[in-house]
């Protein structure tokens, strides 16, 4: 059986709080046996890998260009898709549920990709969705790096 694979998405170029957060994750997961699958480049996503390398985990660098060696020097295994902004989806795709920490559009979009794919995602410091209708609740919020983890981790895969 393969280990659960958890998509972490954050901003390219996040704050300190931020990019803490999504290494505190990327080190958690790693400590639970989990893949990090994320997008492959700098801010949340180096972050989260640098996190789940320092637990002896394995990560996966879903990458919207053609060339494997733009990836972050944390990414054991980089999928060059030459999909631009497109490669969001296939990183939600590849995951189980996903982890959004903080974020801007590309990561609003990877939470859309998501949710619209039945995928769990957990949101720790990111969007607030609503509908004409009112909020939607449908991110699971998390206070902590470590709470994040436990509920991405504790629903059947």
């Amino acid at each position: 059986m393969s280990p659960p694979h958890v998509a972490v998405v954050g901003p390219s170029r996040g704050e300190p709080p931020q990019l803490d957060a999504a290494e505190a994750v990327g080190r958690a997961l790693a400590e639970r046996g989990a893949v990090v699958v994320c997008g492959g480049l700098g801010g949340a996503m180096e972050a989260a890998c640098r996190g789940a390398k320092s637990a002896g985990g394995t990560t996966v660098g879903i990458l919207p260009g053609p060339d494997r060696s733009a990836a972050n020097e944390f990414v054991d295994f980089a999928v060059a898709t030459s999909l631009g902004e497109a490669r969001n989806a296939v990183i939600v795709r590849t995951a189980d549920v996903v982890i959004a920490v903080g974020g801007a559009y590309g990561t609003l979009s990877e939470i859309a990709l998501a949710l619209a794919a039945g995928k769990r995602v957990i949101g720790l410091g990111t969007w607030t969705l609503a509908t004409a209708q009112g909020p939607d609740e449908a991110i699971e919020r998390a206070a902590s790096p470590q709470e994040a983890v436990e509920r991405a981790l504790s629903a059947p895969i």
